[in-house]
């Protein structure tokens, strides 16, 4: 048996496209509708199944992280913590995160990309099982010159990825949620800066795909996916998940949840995780689900 996948958060970068409000604060500290940002992406690492997770931000915002997060150990987990001391970009967390690594497989998340849907968990345990290569998810959207493009053959095969494209070859952006083999380290060192001086993670994927081992999962109309790095889209996501909790009246991409369903935690922790969180519906959320296990 190989060893067990481990996850890096990505919260580091300027922050810059929501100036004012992350002059004085991380953008994966801004709440998106009832919870901070980093909950949502730290879900879909749990989702998973992935409990020994490093999250990576600016020295200046460290102590903030801690404080929100802690050492996970609530949630049945492992929290570490380390800064990106500048933005070098998203392939630079394999730099940084080489020694928690450890020649483990792993995935990387963005901090600032939601991703909600029913058949979501079963996509991510399906590319956290692969023993080799690296997996990506793909995603059509009306702006593909916003992000790392993938292009397919008339097969439905990925045979090409470019960096924010000024003339895209499809509409297909690859999420920000990435899987990796044992290898990813030694590709990030060997890959050289981009002209804007930062280690592209399209860069690191194509390297994959030259090898013949990447993949590639279409994400259908069934699951929503938002990149919160701009204010339209911070509330965006907000409404959307203001109308999926209000109609389906649960909690989305809780921590808490997840981690109770996983099996890390039981009933009793659970509870005390709602109690902690005091008479908020998040809180009365987490008590009822615990009181239906005799908690």
């Amino acid at each position: 048996m190989g060893l067990t996948r481990k996850g890096i958060l990505l919260a580091g970068g300027a922050n810059t496209r929501l100036y004012p409000a992350t002059l004085a604060a991380a953008k994966s500290l801004l709440p998106v509708y009832d919870k901070p940002l980093v909950y949502y992406s730290l879900s879909t690492l749990m989702l998973a199944g992935i409990s020994d997770i490093l999250i990576i931000t600016a020295p200046e915002h460290l102590d903030a992280h801690r404080r929100l997060l802690g050492g996970g150990e609530k949630w049945g987990a492992r929290f570490s913590y380390l800064a990106q001391p500048r933005p070098r970009g998203i392939a630079d967390a394999f730099i940084i995160g080489k020694n928690f690594i450890g020649g483990a497989p792993c995935a990387l998340m963005l901090a600032d990309n939601i991703f909600y849907g029913g058949g979501l968990a079963a996509a991510l345990k399906k590319a956290a099982a692969r023993g080799s290569g690296a997996s990506v998810f793909a995603r059509q959207v009306p702006d593909p010159e916003r992000f790392g493009v993938v292009e397919f053959d008339g097969g439905g095969r990925a045979v090409g990825l470019e960096e924010k494209p000024a003339a895209p070859k499809s509409s297909h952006a690859v999420t920000g949620c990435y899987f990796y083999d044992s290898e990813v380290c030694a590709v990030a060192a060997e890959t050289p800066p981009s002209p804007r001086g930062e280690l592209e993670i399209t860069d690191v994927n194509r390297v994959y795909l030259q090898r013949g081992e990447l993949n590639v999962q279409t994400l259908g109309s069934g699951t929503a996916w938002f990149d919160a790095g701009t204010p339209d889209s911070f509330a965006d996501a907000a409404d959307f998940i203001r109308g999926v909790q209000n109609r389906e009246n649960l909690i989305a991409a809780s921590p808490e949840e997840i981690a109770w369903r996983n099996g890390w935690m039981d009933g009793g922790a659970l509870a005390r995780c709602g109690e902690s969180l005091g008479g908020t519906r998040y809180g009365k959320y987490l008590q009822k689900l615990a009181s239906g296990c005799g908690a």
